[in-house]
């Protein structure tokens, strides 16, 4: 029995989020159906991390088992034989032989998993900040038509860098066993009327980059002050803060692993406008 790692992208504005659902509509239904009609097989995939409705992945990474041959180039082709055009594979990687085991059970330094062995993963968030809407970013970039001061938000940001506890700008259904993450990178860039927010940490909870993309319009709206993300934080409480912002903008960008899984990973910067 092989493990296989898979890159996906998707663009997730036609799809009801990653994870498989009764109604089929999501990406990881349409993937596991590509997989099977190639290999003849149910296969059951594990992903790095499941996104939400409308949220997109530039490098999403699963993994499945599998005792049968195929060159890695032939599970690419022949899985995107079967997929819809918003969705594809972009590599594949055999890892090495496994003994079947759940997801809970997973305990092994020694074996790959798409989701336990990630060391960080990355989003960015589009945003469009202009007066009047813009109809080709529908579904691919947030909107936002108040001006929005970079330099406050980039001040704000400061006090999340860390290791912390990120319960203020946590879903209520969020089922992460721990809101301790540790934040990486937040970074903020303008280029004209578009806004790319790049966050990367360890891990993160369930609606925590729309949430703090929300304060920080705020913030960058001048509706609430460059101290007010530090004070939420330190608040551990959801209420106080913004509105979770819309998913439109959102990019699962990368995931992180050991070097040593030789996973061939790209760096994409495929976004709207860029």
């Amino acid at each position: 029995m092989k493990r296989i790692a898979l890159g996906v992208q998707y663009d997730g504005a036609g799809w009801q989020g990653y994870q498989v659902q009764p109604h089929g509509q999501t990406v990881q239904d349409k993937l596991e159906a590509a997989i099977e009609r190639f290999a003849r097989v149910h296969i059951g995939t594990t992903c790095a991390g499941r996104t939400d409705a409308g949220v997109h992945a530039l490098g999403q990474v699963v993994h499945f088992d599998t005792d049968l041959q195929r060159e890695t180039h032939a599970w690419v082709r022949g899985i995107n034989a079967f997929l819809p055009e918003s969705i594809g594979v972009r590599w594949a990687k055999e890892l090495h032989e496994v003994i079947p085991y759940g997801d809970a059970e997973f305990q092994s330094d020694q074996d790959f998993h798409a989701r336990f062995s990630a060391r960080s993963r990355t989003y960015h968030y589009l945003l469009y900040n202009n007066a009047v809407r813009a109809p080709l970013l529908a579904g691919r970039a947030g909107f936002s038509h108040r001006p929005l001061d970079v330099e406050r938000m980039r001040t704000a940001v400061r006090p999340l860098l860390g290791r912390h506890d990120f319960s203020a700008f946590r879903a209520a259904g969020c089922q992460a066993k721990t809101p301790v993450k540790e934040m990486y990178e937040l970074d903020i860039e303008r280029h004209g009327d578009m806004i790319l927010f790049t966050l990367r940490a360890s891990a993160f909870l369930h609606h925590m980059v729309r949430n703090l993309v929300g304060a920080l319009v705020y913030v960058g709206q001048g509706r609430e002050n460059t101290d007010w993300l530090g004070e939420l934080l330190a608040s551990g409480n959801r209420t106080l803060a913004a509105p979770t912002f819309m998913p439109d903008g959102l990019y699962l960008a990368q995931i992180e692993y050991d070097g040593r899984w030789g996973l061939p990973q790209e760096t994409p910067r495929i976004l709207p406008a860029f």
